[in-house]
């Protein structure tokens, strides 16, 4: 067992990664093609509007829906299935906790290669200043309740409101990227178009459009761009408590040499810096394990599954793996 674990700790979590990604991106895209689905309650982007090839459903869509239920039809029996939806997602979710951002999301994917091109282009990347990086990861918990809250007004009436049109169900949907970009790699390009049969849908799509070219660029400039406005990351991470999968820290043997933040797509400062929690995941940490395969100190940072470590960061690790010139945080 100790060779297995210390096999494990030497490996190239980067190749591991890039090869995990691909199964992923294959199965949530093309798997369509071969089987129905995987489900409809996923806690990764996988669009339905990806008719085509989806192997299965962002949850962000099923869950608008439902909240566009009346009270009244969610109280006659419906409330069940939506019950239901949420329990499977939970399901899904806790598994692999945020580790679905940094290995199974397709738009998560398509960004890393966008990063990957940058890199052949030798082209330097931004980074935010902490100043940015703390109001800009408020966005993502904003859209997560607009997402939520929007839908619930075409069914109920609030403070005396009037209730919205039928053309909002799905509000997220309408501007999120996955919903132009994926299609795309089934060969649909029908929803890089304006629909201008209402206003509402006119100025949603439009939005949508926008966004996605925003997503692009962005995602050319700063590593994981769309990840920190990201409302399925906010929403994982409120329920992220009874996950399997855990990262944890040492604090004790940290140095603070600062070479876990130096990898880290998200810019997590805390991953280096807080040397008193145990439970070092930040809301916006995408679990990709960068940091781990960087840290030279033994043990001090861990993941395990079910508190069972399955890899540890390790001085011998570190120097094999920058031997190998991997995890160089560009």
């Amino acid at each position: 067992m100790n060779r297995v674990r210390e096999f494990v700790n030497q490996a190239d979590i980067r190749r591991f990664r890039f090869w995990v990604q691909i199964a992923f991106f294959i199965l949530l895209m093309y798997g369509g093609f071969v089987i129905t689905s995987i489900g409809d309650t996923l806690p990764t982007f996988s669009c339905a509007f990806n008719e085509q090839g989806r192997g299965g459903i962002c949850y962000l869509l099923p869950l608008q829906h439902q909240m566009a239920l009346s009270w009244k039809t969610l109280a006659a029996g419906a409330g069940f299935a939506v019950l239901t939806g949420f329990v499977t997602f939970m399901l899904w979710f806790v598994i692999l906790n945020k580790a679905w951002c940094g290995y199974a999301c397709p738009l998560g994917t398509i960004q890393d290669w966008i990063t990957a091109l940058r890199k052949k282009l030798r082209i330097p990347f931004s980074r935010y200043s902490q100043g940015q990086f703390r109001k800009l990861k408020k966005i993502k918990y904003i859209l997560l309740v607009l997402l939520i809250f929007l839908p619930m007004m075409i069914g109920n009436s609030f403070f005396g409101l009037p209730k919205l049109s039928h053309d909002m169900a799905t509000p997220f949907c309408m501007v999120c990227p996955g919903r132009v970009l994926l299609p795309m790699f089934s060969g649909d390009f029908s929803q890089l178009a304006i629909d201008f049969s209402s206003k509402t849908k006119l100025v949603l799509t439009a939005l949508g459009v926008f966004i996605t070219g925003l997503f692009l660029a962005g995602s050319f400039v700063k590593k994981r761009f769309f990840c920190f406005f990201c409302p399925m990351s906010a929403l994982h991470y409120v329920l992220s408590k009874p996950a399997f999968l855990k990262l944890k820290k040492n604090g004790d043997k940290c140095t603070k040499c600062g070479d876990c933040y130096q990898v880290c797509d998200m810019q997590i400062k805390e991953i280096a810096d807080d040397v008193t929690n145990r439970n070092i995941m930040q809301d916006d940490c995408i679990m990709c394990l960068k940091c781990v395969s960087a840290c030279p100190e033994n043990g001090c940072l861990e993941v395990s599954f079910l508190k069972v470590p399955v890899l540890e960061s390790s001085e011998t690790g570190f120097s094999r793996r920058m031997g190998r010139g991997s995890e160089d945080g560009r």
